[in-house]
C-alpha cells in the first residue's frame, strides 16, 4: 500500500513538474515573440522608409505630389458631402414612383359638372415613335438641344444659358435639362430652393442610370402641364386643336412645344396672338438647331395654327391636384383595382371662382404695397365638405400648391389651440384673469406686438387683442408643457408635423392653409373632429359605384366638450367684432376668427368660420422674404370677408353652436322660397375669372413699366393720316 501511495504521488509530481514547464515554455515563447516582432516591426518600417526614400520628390515635382495629396483629401471629402446631399435625394425614389400614372380620373363638381381629368393610363399614352418628327423637335430645340448628349445635367448648357441672360440683363433662357424637369414634376414641388435643386440633380442623374432616352423623353412629354387644366402632349392636341397628337402638323408642334415655358401666358384659347408668337420662336429655335431649314419652316409662319374654340373659364387646377391625391390614397387603401374612374368632388365651382377672384383683387391692388405675391385658401362646409381651393395666384406659372403642400408659421392663428387645450385641462373660463407683464420660459422672453403689457386682463381680451404672453403662461402654468397641445391639435384633423418646443405657443410651427381650416373646423362643428373630403362619390366607367358618401355616417369624434366649444366660440367671435380681426368682420351673420402674424412679417393669417363655413387665408412670399408689414387684420381678413360675402349671398343662414343669430335689421330672409329666388335672379354676384385677373395683372404691369409720352410723341401721333 505505501509503495503504490508513493507511486501515485511520484507521478502527480512529475505531472505538476511537466506542467509547470509546459506554462514556463509559453510564457517564453510569448516573450521572445513580441520581442522579436518589435525588432521586426522597427526593421519593416526602416525598411518602407529606405524603399519611398527612393521616390521623394525635389523641386517641382514635390509641388505636384503636393497638389496630387490635397486634391485626393478634398475628393475624399467631397464624396462624403456628395453622398450626405444625395440621401435626401433617395428618399423620394424609395416607393412606387410610376404608381401617379397608373390612374385615369374625370372629376365632376358637387352637382355633377365635368370639371377635368388627372391621370393617364400607359395604355392610353401614344408611344413615343407614333408621334410627329417634328414634335419632337420642336420640343428639343426649345427645351433641350442636347438631351441626347448629356447625362441629366447639361453642363455646356447651363454656362450658354447664363451668358444669354447676364447679356439680356434678365432671365431669357433656362438652363434645367428636360431629365431635371421631369425629376421636378415626378418628385418634387416647384418650390425655389437650393435644396429643391440640389435634389433635383440628383434625381436627374438617377433617372438618367435607370431609364432610356426615350422613356424619360416620353414621360416629359406626358406629365407637363399644357395649359387649359390638360398634361402631356396628346391632352392638349385635344383641346387646343381638337385632333390626335399624332396628326398635327408643324404649325400646331411649335405651338404645343412653346407651352412648357408658360401654359398660362402661351395658351392658345387664352390668348392666340402671344401663342402665335411663342410658336414663330420655336420655329426659330428648330433652324439655330440645324433641325430644319427656313425653307422647311415658312410654311408654319406663314399659315400659323388656329385653336379649336372653347370656354375660358379656368380649371379648378390646384383642387383637382389635391382631389386626386385623395383619389389614389382611397383606391389604393381599399384596394381597389379599377384604374379608370370617374370622381364626383365637394367642389363648388361658384365658390373656386369667387375665391379666386378675392386672391387676385387683393394682389393686383396690394400687392405691390405690402410686397406680397402669393396667397392661398381654403374654404370647407362645416360639414367636412372641401368647397374651394386657391394654391396661388397662378397655376400656369407655378403648381406648387400653396394651401395642401407649404408648411408656414401660423403666428398668432395658431393660439386658439393653447386656448383650447388650457379651457379643456383646467377650471379656467373667459373671464378668468391671467397677468400680462413679462414672462420667461426656459430662457426665452417673449414680448407684445406693441412692446407693452396691459396688466391683469381676462382670457377673452387676450385672445381678441392676440396678447403674446397670455398663451406662454397658460402652457407653462396650466399646461406643464406643450404635450397635450400637440395632442390636441392631432385630434382636432391637422396633419402638419407640429413641434413641441416651448416657442411653439406662438405658432413658430410649420403648418398648412387646409390643416388651419381642418382644426378651426373643430369649433365650427361643436367641438367634433369632421372628416375633410374632397368626393363624395367613386364610379368605374362600366358605372359600378365604388364609393358613395353616407350623409349618415360617422362624422368623428367630439374632441372638446360642450363647454369649451362654447367659450371658444365665444372668444373668437370677439376678434372680429372688436379685436385683431375687425375687416373680417360680416354683417349678415356671426363671424369667428383668429388673425396671425409671424416674426419679420413673412406669414399673415386669418382663419375663420361661421355657421355655414370655415375658411382659412395666408398670405406671404414663396422664397420667404419679408413683406412690407402686412399683418393678419389686413390683407388676409379682408379677402376671408370678401369671401364669406359672396358664398352666404342666397343661402341659409346657421348660427354657430352656442352664439345665437344677430337679430339687427340686416338678417337675410333665408325662407325656401327667398332662397329659390335668389338663386333664380344669381343672388351671388359676378366674379371675373382667374384668366382675366391674371391678364388684368399683365396690362398693369406693362402700363406701369411703359415709357411716358412727351409732347413729340403726341405730336406725331396727330400727325399720323386716319
Amino acid at each position: 500500500m505505501e509503495e503504490s501511495e508513493k507511486t501515485e504521488s511520484s507521478e502527480g509530481e512529475k505531472g505538476r513538474i511537466r506542467k509547470r514547464s509546459f506554462l514556463l515554455e509559453v510564457d517564453a515563447w510569448i516573450d521572445s515573440t513580441l520581442y522579436e516582432s518589435r525588432f521586426a516591426a522597427a526593421e519593416f518600417w526602416e525598411e518602407i522608409i529606405i524603399f519611398f526614400r527612393r521616390f521623394r520628390a525635389r523641386g517641382f515635382k514635390r509641388f505636384l505630389v503636393e497638389i496630387l495629396g490635397e486634391s485626393a483629401t478634398l475628393g475624399a471629402g467631397g464624396l462624403v458631402v456628395m453622398l450626405m446631399l444625395a440621401l435626401p435625394a433617395s428618399e423620394e425614389i424609395a416607393g412606387n414612383w410610376r404608381e401617379q400614372d397608373e390612374f385615369a380620373v374625370t372629376f365632376l363638381d358637387r352637382y355633377g359638372n365635368e370639371i377635368g381629368k388627372r391621370g393617364i393610363l400607359h395604355s392610353d399614352a401614344v408611344p413615343i415613335d407614333e408621334l410627329p418628327d417634328h414634335l419632337i423637335k420642336a420640343v428639343l430645340a426649345t427645351e433641350d438641344r442636347r438631351f441626347f448628349d448629356h447625362y441629366g445635367i447639361d453642363i455646356f448648357g447651363l454656362v450658354r444659358a447664363m451668358s444669354e441672360n447676364v447679356r439680356a440683363n434678365t432671365v431669357v433662357q433656362g438652363g434645367s435639362t428636360i431629365t431635371q424637369q421631369l425629376a421636378k414634376n415626378l418628385f418634387l414641388t416647384p418650390e425655389q430652393s437650393l435644396e429643391r435643386k440640389i435634389k433635383e440633380a440628383f434625381l436627374a442623374m438617377w433617372l438618367e442610370a435607370n431609364l432610356s432616352k426615350e422613356e424619360i423623353l416620353k414621360l416629359y412629354l406626358d406629365r407637363a402641364y399644357m395649359g387649359g387644366g390638360t398634361f402631356g402632349v396628346a391632352a392638349a392636341s385635344e383641346f387646343y386643336f381638337g385632333k390626335d397628337v399624332r396628326n398635327v402638323n408643324l404649325a400646331e408642334s411649335a405651338m404645343l412645344a412653346g407651352l412648357f415655358k408658360a401654359p398660362a401666358n402661351y395658351a392658345p384659347h387664352i390668348n392666340l396672338p402671344a401663342a402665335r408668337a411663342r410658336a414663330n420662336e420655336v420655329l426659330t429655335n428648330m433652324v439655330q438647331a440645324s433641325f430644319m431649314t427656313e425653307g422647311q419652316v415658312t410654311g408654319a409662319r406663314r399659315h400659323p395654327a388656329d385653336a379649336v374654340l372653347r370656354d375660358t373659364a379656368d380649371s379648378p387646377d390646384y383642387f383637382l391636384d389635391w382631389a386626386f391625391e385623395e383619389t389614389k390614397n382611397y383606391m389604393i387603401s381599399n384596394r381597389l383595382p379599377n384604374r379608370s374612374i370617374v370622381v364626383r368632388t365637394t367642389l363648388d365651382r361658384d365658390l373656386q371662382r369667387a375665391s379666386e377672384e378675392a386672391v387676385q383683387f387683393f394682389l393686383r391692388q396690394n400687392g405691390k404695397q405690402y410686397n406680397v405675391s402669393e396667397s392661398a385658401v381654403v374654404l370647407i362646409e362645416n360639414n367636412g365638405a372641401v368647397r374651394a381651393i386657391v394654391g396661388g395666384r397662378d397655376y400656369g406659372e407655378s403648381q406648387f400648391n400653396r394651401a395642401t403642400a407649404a408648411e408656414r408659421q401660423a403666428g398668432s392663428s395658431f393660439k386658439p389651440y393653447v386656448y383650447a387645450a388650457a379651457l379643456e385641462n383646467s377650471d379656467l373660463t373667459p373671464d378668468s384673469v391671467v397677468r400680462d407683464g413679462p414672462v420667461t420660459w426656459r430662457g426665452w422672453s417673449p414680448k407684445n406686438y406693441g412692446r407693452s403689457f396691459r396688466g391683469n386682463v381676462t382670457l377673452a381680451t387676450a385672445l381678441a387683442k392676440s396678447i403674446n404672453t397670455v398663451p406662454v403662461r397658460l402652457a407653462r402654468d396650466y399646461l406643464k408643457g406643450t404635450d397635450q397641445i400637440v395632442e390636441l391639435t392631432h385630434r382636432m384633423g391637422i396633419t402638419s408635423p407640429i413641434i413641441k418646443h416651448h416657442t411653439m405657443v406662438l405658432g413658430t410651427s410649420g403648418i398648412t392653409v387646409l390643416d388651419q381650416a381642418t382644426g378651426y373646423l373643430a369649433f365650427a362643428s361643436g367641438g367634433y373632429a369632421h372628416r375633410r373630403h374632397a368626393f363624395t362619390q367613386i364610379i368605374s366607367v362600366a358605372g359600378d359605384a365604388l364609393y358613395k358618401k353616407d350623409d349618415t355616417e360617422f362624422v368623428g369624434d367630439r374632441i372638446l366638450s360642450e363647454e369649451t366649444t362654447l367659450y371658444m366660440n365665444q372668444m373668437l367671435a370677439n376678434v372680429p367684432k372688436w379685436g385683431t380681426g375687425r375687416r373680417a368682420d360680416l354683417k349678415m351673420t356671426t363671424a369667428a376668427g383668429k388673425t396671425g402674424t409671424t416674426q419679420s412679417y413673412r406669414d399673415a393669417w386669418f382663419v375663420g368660420y361661421t355657421g355655414n363655413f370655415t375658411a382659412a387665408v395666408w398670405y406671404g412670399n414663396d422664397n420667404y422674404m419679408p413683406t412690407n408689414r402686412l399683418t393678419g387684420g389686413s390683407l388676409p381678413a379682408m379677402t376671408w370677408q370678401r369671401i364669406m360675402e359672396f358664398a352666404h349671398t342666397g343661402i341659409e343662414l346657421k348660427a354657430i353652436p352656442g352664439i345665437p343669430q344677430p337679430d339687427n335689421g340686416q338678417q337675410k330672409d333665408t325662407s325656401q322660397d327667398a332662397i329659390a329666388e335668389a338663386a333664380e335672379q344669381g343672388a351671388r354676384p359676378r366674379v371675373l375669372s382667374a384668366a382675366m385677373s391674371g391678364f388684368l395683372n399683365r396690362l398693369g404691369e406693362r402700363l406701369e413699366s411703359a415709357k411716358p409720352l412727351n409732347a413729340d410723341d403726341l405730336t406725331v401721333a396727330s400727325t399720323r393720316p386716319k
